[in-house]
């Protein structure tokens, strides 16, 4: 049973969470000194709460990926494993926002936390600006690439993209913007879309992600298609006016989001979240170490879309 008012895993944001043909569900997040990637795995989900964890690849002491590790993502695709993350240089800001941009390990070992893992590199999507939280996902068998960037020219810090994949390391095509941040929700503190993930259900495609700055304020919209639709056409996505995943502070849940999805093994979707459970932050939110990573199962409402509820509560 799912304990949703009580953090899965402490001091974890940015979780991610995968199931795999093999039965194990697979766990990696942002670790609070953001200095490498971890793995877990479990063969039941909330078992991940006590897995053994490794830290599979750790950051160089200087170079272009050698700080601020952030919101890693574990793919397997064509027989290798994948793990997409974001790094910067420094932790210098520039034009006001951090030097990030997306990087990629491969392993292809069964197990991938005892896998030997190479560095492969940078995930270049033509543009050269601050980008972050790449996922990756299939649909009508082929690979695409969905992540967050700065647009040259659009204001705030990010705007959700996407691209085919020419292979799983390397994007073809011009990216596509699908969304960004201008609604009043999504530009509280910082004009952000971010953290974007994919649920399919009910002849519908779904894209979640996170809007605002990373306190109190963060929260999660969604995007709708239908399932048959070209993906890479802005006009196939409905935009929710409202945020599907607000904070509740009668359950002291704050800034819930940067979400990933998973299923349970009787095909329960499930949302994997973060959040706080208190506001008072001293200094920058950022080396807050206490979003922790909670799980809640999703229902489906009459018209196939996805109810999110409230976080905390089943």
């Amino acid at each position: 049973m799912l304990n949703s008012n009580v953090p899965l895993i402490p001091q974890r944001a940015d979780p991610f969470i995968y199931r795999h043909t093999d039965g194990f569900y697979y766990f990696t997040a942002s670790v609070p000194a953001y200095d490498g990637i971890e793995l877990r795995r479990a063969r039941q989900l909330q078992d991940l709460a006590t897995a053994q964890t490794v830290m599979v690849w750790r950051k160089p002491e200087q170079g272009p990926y050698s700080e601020l590790i952030w919101a890693p993502e574990i793919h397997f695709h064509q027989g290798s494993w994948y793990v997409y993350f974001a790094a910067a240089p420094s932790r210098a800001i520039k034009d006001n926002l951090f030097q990030h941009r997306m990087y990629v390990i491969r392993a292809t070992a069964d197990n991938p936390l005892t896998a030997a893992w190479e560095f492969v590199g940078q995930v270049e999507t033509g543009i050269d600006t601050f980008c972050l939280d790449a996922t990756t996902f299939y649909h009508q068998d082929k690979l695409y690439y969905l992540w967050a960037q700065k647009g040259p020219g659009i204001t705030g810090n990010s705007n959700l993209y996407i691209a085919e994949m020419a292979s799983p390391v390397a994007i073809k095509g011009t990216p596509v913007l699908l969304t960004k941040p201008e609604l009043d929700w999504e530009i509280r503190g910082f004009w952000v879309n971010e953290g974007p993930a994919v649920l399919k259900g009910h002849g519908k495609i779904f894209i979640s992600y996170s809007a605002s700055a990373t306190d109190e304020n963060y929260c999660m919209g969604l995007l709708c298609a239908d399932d048959n639709a070209d993906v890479l056409n802005p006009a196939s996505w409905r935009k929710a006016q409202q945020p599907v995943f607000q904070t509740d502070a009668s359950v002291k849940m704050f800034g819930p989001g940067h979400n990933s999805f998973t299923t349970l093994a009787d095909g329960t979707d499930v949302l994997v979240y973060h959040c706080r459970q208190y506001t008072e932050i001293e200094g920058d939110p950022l080396w807050n170490p206490d979003r922790h990573t909670f799980v809640k199962t999703i229902q489906w409402d009459q018209d196939g879309m996805p109810r999110f509820g409230k976080p905390g509560q089943p």
